[in-house]
């Protein structure tokens, strides 16, 4: 097996956030917090903030943070004299001072006002921006070299129930550590559908526009495929070699039929195929009906020692499962990289038992990583209090133990 020892060889220096600045972010008009690279522990009562420190520690990496929000629903909310709510401020911004293997760099992203021309009419929106070391960069993507979060909160205790959306999410963030690109290439995928599915229920059927559209989404669309089967196949293969002993075996699967036919055909003639498909699905769309595509897609996760589906495990077992599965690709992601990623997790210890809360929180410490835990009690941590640093929110402030 894998040690902790011999993760911790690999991780010549510790990484993580060293600074932290909020400035007009939800309930924080600003914030700074310096914390350790180690575990972080942040506790207070139900509605305070907590969350709110770990989304914007999200918004430090690719993508659209923890919660999925629109940007214009993240500026600070005050109460007027009237005890109305009402927005004060028109952007926010976070910044963190990072460090990375021995070297310093500062990220920061915030949003600006943008307008664009749509169907002859003018619609203003937020845009975010990011700044890596003061200098303004033209993709997200690029924040993944210098951060990378994984995180789990009570909203994704039942993400084995219902559609696939929250799941195929999920999978993609981890695909993110190991492919700066596939970022870039989910945001771009989005875009290209939104469009052809838009010209389609406008009725705009010009063939050589949806055609070019087709050909782009296809491309774009294979490779995220591609992109999920390798971490799929990476983490099959890490959790087969170094099973834990705790928290529960898994085997991964993909329920995509793009996904699917990679294993069989080449690129070049699985992106034919995705052709044909959206072409035949343009009067699919017409009568609002789906188009089978790497959007369709859903990551399957077996508890491997009974062999059974997620979805019919009990509330406890699938958050046991999902701790299995960020474990993995942490470990995974120390080996490959020499850096850890920053685990943002939010009431993690609610539906586990006193020995497997006190297992997890062993573990964390032994892998040397930073960790940004939220709790309403500071008592559930006890087996870190030498080990962590402790904060508290109360009304808008954060106060250091």
């Amino acid at each position: 097996m894998v040690s902790a020892f011999k993760i911790s060889e690999v991780i010549k220096e510790k990484s993580g956030i060293k600074r932290l600045t909020l400035t007009d972010f939800r309930n924080y008009e600003h914030l700074r917090l310096e914390p350790h690279l180690a575990p972080v522990i942040i506790t207070g009562e139900n509605g305070s903030g907590k969350t709110n420190i770990l989304e914007a520690i999200s918004f430090l990496t690719p993508g659209r943070g923890l919660r999925s929000a629109k940007m214009s629903d993240i500026k600070r909310i005050e109460r007027d004299d009237k005890k109305q709510l009402e927005k004060k401020n028109q952007t926010w911004a976070v910044s963190a001072t990072i460090q990375k293997n021995g070297e310093i760099y500062t990220l920061a992203t915030a949003t600006q006002k943008a307008e664009r021309e749509l169907d002859d009419e003018t619609k203003a929106f937020d845009r975010r921006i990011v700044q890596i070391d003061g200098q303004k960069v033209s993709t997200q993507a690029e924040l993944g070299k210098y951060l990378s979060a994984i995180w789990l909160t009570p909203q994704m205790d039942r993400i084995f129930l219902g559609g696939p959306q929250p799941r195929r999410s999920f999978l993609d963030r981890l695909v993110y550590a190991f492919d700066l690109e596939h970022a870039k290439r989910t945001a771009t995928f989005e875009h290209l559908y939104k469009e052809w599915y838009r010209l389609i229920k406008m009725g705009r059927f010009d063939n050589l526009w949806l055609l070019g559209l087709e050909e782009q989404i296809a491309a774009v669309g294979v490779s995220i495929a591609a992109a999920r089967r390798e971490l799929v196949a990476r983490l099959n293969t890490f959790l087969e070699n170094e099973p834990d002993d705790v928290f529960p075996g898994l085997m991964l699967n993909l329920d995509g039929k793009i996904e699917q036919m990679l294993d069989k055909f080449a690129a070049i003639d699985v992106e034919d195929y995705y052709k044909e498909v959206l072409f035949k699905g343009r009067q699919n769309i017409v009568q609002n009906e789906s188009v089978d595509g790497v959007n369709r897609t859903d990551f399957k996760v077996y508890y491997k020692q009974k062999y059974m589906p997620a979805e019919l495990c009990s509330t406890g077992e699938q958050k046991l499962l999902l701790i299995s599965i960020i474990l993995a690709q942490t470990k995974c992601q120390i080996l490959d990289k020499g850096f850890a990623p920053v685990l943002l997790l939010d009431e993690i210890t609610s539906h586990l038992d006193d020995i497997k809360k006190d297992a997890l929180l062993y573990k964390l410490k032994d892998l040397n990583l930073q960790a940004f835990i939220t709790a309403t009690d500071a008592n559930k941590f006890e087996v870190l209090k030498k080990d962590a640093q402790f904060f508290e929110v109360q009304n808008g402030y954060v106060l250091e133990k």
